[in-house]
């Protein structure tokens, strides 16, 4: 129904925690190298469990390889904390993909430019706080445009 899209994931737990997701709602999941982190790592495989075998990761060497990829999703929205539109804002459509940026850095300029006004935020209702853990957000997103898709069918 929708893609998951990390771009230089860092943190092995939020990655396998965020592929247990993408097997539960049967999303892909596109990984965009550098990882700070082995994909056999244990502490990935532990946060995916058993789920990972189910899972369909696309791997990319980098930012580039991953836009000219005939497996990326037509459109994308980039979740950034720098987005004036919230998740509830969109129109979700099948197909669509979910772009992240990484736990330190989040997305570079680069991507933030070819997105376009493709941007979206979760809404915050304590302004004080930066931003929420990465599989937490890749959760909120994602259910909420399952919920669109599933209005509209």
């Amino acid at each position: 129904m929708i893609d998951i899209i990390l771009f230089q994931p860092e943190i092995p737990q939020n990655t396998g925690n965020i592929g247990r997701l993408c097997a539960f709602i049967d999303a892909r999941l596109h990984l965009i190298h550098p990882l700070g982190f082995k994909i056999n790592d244990k502490n990935l495989r532990r946060a995916g469990m058993d789920y990972w075998k189910s899972l369909q990761v696309l791997e990319y060497e980098n930012w580039e390889e991953f836009i000219i990829s005939p497996q990326k999703p037509g459109r994308i929205f980039l979740l950034s904390t720098h987005a004036t539109q919230s998740i509830w804002e969109a129109k979700f459509e099948k197909g669509d993909g979910l772009l992240f940026g990484n736990e330190g850095g989040g997305a570079p300029a680069k991507v933030h430019e070819w997105v376009h006004g493709n941007r979206l935020t979760i809404p915050k209702y304590a302004k004080e706080l930066r931003s929420l853990n990465l599989a937490v957000s890749v959760g909120i997103a994602a259910y909420e445009a399952i919920r669109q898709i599933s209005l509209s069918d």
